[in-house]
C-alpha cells in the first residue's frame, strides 16, 4: 500500500513538472535568438528536477523530438548532433553546473533520432544508434552501478540522474548487442597500451554482468582473455582466493611450477597489455627466491634480458619499492623500460632512486594517495615511482584523460622518449619543491607564481606523473600563450620550442594568416613546404629525428570541423603494404576516430608501434594546419606534383575547410 501511494505521488509530481516543461519549451520556442539563453535556463532547471526519477526521464524523452525545434541546444556545443563524440559524454556527465543536464538531454534527443521519432539532417537513425551503443559501452558504471569507495564519494543527485538516464537507454535499446560493443572497446583501448588502465579495467569487471545468449560464445571468449589477464592468468593464481593466499602458495611451489607461472603471466600481459595483481606477488617472490626467472616473468626480449642482467640489483630494488598488487600495471612499463635499455644511464638510475625517499609536498602526497581505490598501504613515493616507471616504458601511453591538456601530455611523452633525465628532474622539482621553472624569451617563469590555465581540476584517472606535473605545465603553457597573444602569427611558433625544449625545430608554418585563425591563405605553399620537409621523396631523405609537435583540425564522421588538436608526428615511413604513412602520437589515447570522407586513423594493422596512430601521408596532410620544420633541411617543394596538391586541397576544403574563409 505504501509503495503504491509513493508511486502515485511520483506520477502526480511528474505530471505537474511535465506541464511546466511544456510551458517552458513553448516560451523558449517563441523567444528571439538573443534571448534564448534566458529561457533555456528555465528548461534546464525543470529538467534537472525531473531527472531525479526514471519516470521523469521518460517524460523528458517523450518531448525529446521537440528539443531542436524549440532551441534547447541553440548557442552551445550540443547544437549539432552530428558533431558529438561518444568519448566526451562521460566527462560532461561528471562535470559541474549545467553540463550534465544538457548532456542528458542530448542523449534523449539522440535516442529520439535512433527510434525514428525525430529526423536529423546530420545524423541518421543508424548513426544515432551506433553513437548510443558506444556511449553505453563507455559508461557501464551507470548501467551496473557498484558500491565502490569512489562511487560512494560521488553519490548524490547527479550520479542518480546518470543511472536513471542509462536505465532508460537500456530499456529502449536493449542490451543484446552491448556485450560485443564493450568487448570491441576493451580490445581497441587495450591495443593502444595506455598507462592509465582504470577505465578499461572497470569495463572488464562490469562486462561480466551483461546478459548474453548462446550466439555470443566467440565474444565471451574474447572477453575471457581480458578477464583472466586482470584476475587469474596462471594455474596457481586461479586456485587462490586472494593475493595473500597466493603468496603462501608460491612458497611451496617447485621450480617447474614457478617457471610455468612466470610464462603464463608474461604471455597474458604481452597479449593484452594488462597486468594482474597476482603478477606483482609473483615478481616479489622471485626477487627474493629465484630472480633469474624475472626475465621470463616479463617475457623480456634479448636486449631487455641483457639490461636486467647488467642492472639486476637496481631492478630488484625497484620491484621491492614500486611493484605491489595495486601498482601491478607498472610491471608492463618496467618490462618495456628494460627493453629500451635506458636503466644503465646514470641520470635515470639516480632520478628513480631519488624518488624512493623524496620529501613530497603535502598537496602532492594527498593527490597521489587520492589515486588509490582502497587502503592498500602503498606510500605516495612508491606510487609516484611506479607511475614514473610506466611512463618511461610507455611514453606513447601517456594520456590527457578528461583534461584539456593535450600540450602537457605531449610534452611528457616527448621527454619520456628523448629526455628522460630532464623529465625525472622536472617531476622531482614539482613533487618536492612545488614548482616547475622554464625560460621564455629571456624571462624565467615559475609555475607556483602563475595563475590561470585550462585545467579546472585534474581527472582522477590520470597517471601519477601527470597528477604531479600537468597542473604546472598547464599554467606555464597558458602564461606563454598569453605573452604572444597579440602577435600576428600562431603563438605556438614561439611557445612550442620554449615549452618542449631544443627537440623542436625553429621553423614554423601555418595555414592561417590572421591571429583569429579564420582565414586560410597560401595553402599551396603550406602543403609544398610540408612535403619538402617531411616526405622522403622531396626532403632529400632527411629522417624525422624527434617527434614533431603539430596541429591538426579534427573532424567528425561527416567531415565537419570539431576544432584544433595537438598531436606529434613520430615517424614517416612505408607501412607493410608499401604505402607511405604518417605515424603519430595522439595524447587523448583515442587514435581510431572516424574523421569523415574515408579518413580513419588506424592503431594496428598498418605497422603501428604501441600507442601510435597512423594515416596515409596525403590524408594526414589534409588534416594538418601547423607544423615545425628545420629550415636547413628543406628539400624541393617545386617538385611536388600539382595533382597531389590539388587532391589534398580538395579534401581539406570539403572537410574542415568549410568552416573557414579561403583566399
Amino acid at each position: 500500500m505504501i509503495q503504491s501511494q509513493m508511486n502515485e505521488e511520483i506520477v502526480s509530481i511528474n505530471d505537474r513538472l511535465g506541464e511546466k516543461l511544456d510551458s517552458a519549451l513553448a516560451a523558449l520556442s517563441e523567444a528571439k535568438s538573443f534571448a534564448k539563453s534566458t529561457y533555456q535556463t528555465d528548461v534546464f532547471q525543470i529538467a534537472e528536477t525531473m531527472m531525479q526519477s526514471l519516470e521523469g526521464f521518460r517524460t523528458l524523452y517523450a518531448r525529446a523530438h521537440t528539443f531542436d525545434e524549440c532551441g534547447v541546444f541553440e548557442g552551445g556545443p550540443w547544437v549539432d548532433p552530428g558533431k558529438l563524440l561518444p568519448s566526451l559524454v562521460a566527462g560532461s556527465l561528471k562535470a559541474g553546473g549545467v553540463y550534465p543536464i544538457v548532456e542528458s538531454l542530448s542523449e534523449l534527443r539522440m535516442l529520439a533520432i535512433a527510434k525514428g521519432t525525430q529526423v536529423s539532417d546530420t545524423v541518421s537513425a543508424e548513426e544515432a544508434l551506433d553513437f548510443l551503443n558506444e556511449v553505453m559501452a563507455l559508461n557501464l558504471e551507470y548501467i551496473f552501478p557498484r558500491e565502490t569507495e569512489e562511487n560512494r564519494l560521488a553519490a548524490g543527485p547527479q550520479r542518480d540522474a546518470c543511472i536513471y538516464l542509462f536505465q532508460l537507454l537500456c530499456d529502449e535499446l536493449g542490451m543484446q548487442s552491448l556485450c560485443a560493443d564493450v568487448v570491441s572497446e576493451i580490445e581497441q583501448i587495450s591495443a593502444q597500451r595506455p598507462v592509465s588502465t582504470g577505465m578499461v579495467c572497470s569495463m572488464i569487471d562490469m562486462a561480466a554482468d551483461i546478459p548474453t545468449d548462446d550466439t555470443d560464445a566467440e565474444v565471451e571468449e574474447r572477453l575471457a582473455l581480458y578477464t583472466r589477464a586482470l584476475k587469474h592468468p596462471s594455474a596457481i593464481s586461479s586456485r587462490s582466493s586472494d593475493v595473500a593466499v597466493y603468496r603462501q602458495a608460491l612458497k611451496g611451489a617447485s621450480r617447474e611450477a614457478l617457471e610455468q607461472e612466470a610464462a603464463q603471466f608474461a604471455d597474458s600481459m604481452r597479449k593484452t597489455g594488462l597486468v594482474s595483481p597476482y603478477h606483482a606477488v609473483l615478481l616479489r617472490h622471485l626477487r627474493s627466491q629465484q630472480s633469474d626467472l624475472i626475465p621470463l616473468a616479463m617475457q623480456l626480449n634479448e636486449l631487455g634480458t641483457a639490461e636486467f642482467a647488467q642492472n639486476e640489483e637496481f631492478v630488484l630494488r625497484l620491484i621491492r619499492v614500486a611493484i605491489l598488487p595495486t601498482t601491478a600495471q607498472s610491471i608492463y612499463g618496467l618490462a618495456k623500460t628494460l627493453e629500451f635499455g635506458i636503466l644503465s644511464r646514470n641520470e635515470i638510475r639516480g632520478g628513480l632512486l631519488r624518488m624512493i625517499d623524496l620529501d613530497l609536498q603535502a598537496d602532492v602526497k594527498k593527490n597521489l594517495q587520492s589515486l588509490r581505490k582502497s587502503r592498500d598501504g602503498v606510500t605516495a613515493n612508491s606510487r609516484l615511482l611506479a607511475g614514473m616507471i610506466s611512463v618511461l616504458g610507455q611514453p606513447l601511453g601517456v594520456g590527457q584523460g578528461n583534461n584539456p591538456t593535450c600540450q602537457a601530455a605531449r610534452a611528457i611523452s616527448l621527454w619520456a622518449q628523448y629526455a628522460q633525465g630532464y623529465l625525472l628532474n622536472t617531476v622531482i622539482s614539482a613533487a618536492r619543491d612545488g614548482f616547475v621553472e622554464m625560460n621564455f624569451e629571456g624571462e624565467t617563469l615559475r609555475s607556483d607564481q602563475l595563475t590561470g590555465g585550462f585545467l579546472p581540476r585534474l581527472d582522477r584517472d590520470s597517471d601519477p606523473v601527470s597528477v604531479v606535473l600537468v597542473p604546472h605545465m598547464d599554467r606555464l603553457y597558458d602564461a606563454m600563450m598569453k605573452r604572444v597573444a597579440l602577435r600576428p602569427e600562431d603563438g605556438h611558433k614561439w611557445v612550442n620550442p620554449a615549452l618542449y625544449g631544443r627537440w623542436v625545430s625553429s621553423g614554423f608554418c601555418s595555414v592561417f594568416t590572421d591571429r583569429a585563425q579564420t582565414t586560410v591563405a597560401d595553402y599551396d605553399d603550406f602543403l609544398r613546404r610540408f612535403y619538402a620537409t617531411h616526405h622522403p621523396a622531396y626532403n632529400e631523405d632527411h629522417p624525422l629525428v624527434y617527434p614533431n609537435p603539430v596541429g591538426i583540425l579534427v573532424t567528425n564522421s561527416h567531415g565537419d570541423c570539431l576544432g584544433a588538436h595537438a598531436v606529434s608526428i613520430q615517424r614517416i615511413e612505408e607501412d607493410p603494404h608499401g604505402e607511405l604513412r604518417a605515424y603519430f602520437y595522439n595524447p587523448n589515447n583515442e587514435g581510431r576516430q572516424d574523421w569523415g570522407l574515408g579518413v580513419k586513423p588506424s592503431i594496428r594493422g598498418n605497422g603501428e608501434l604501441e600507442g601510435e596512430s597512423s594515416l596515409p601521408f596525403h590524408q594526414f596532410a589534409a588534416r594538418l594546419y601547423a607544423f615545425h620544420y628545420n629550415p636547413y633541411e628543406e628539400g624541393d617543394a617545386y617538385a611536388v606534383p600539382d595533382e597531389t596538391i590539388t587532391q589534398i586541397q580538395d579534401a581539406a576544403q570539403q572537410s574542415w575547410g568549410r568552416s573557414y574563409t579561403w583566399l
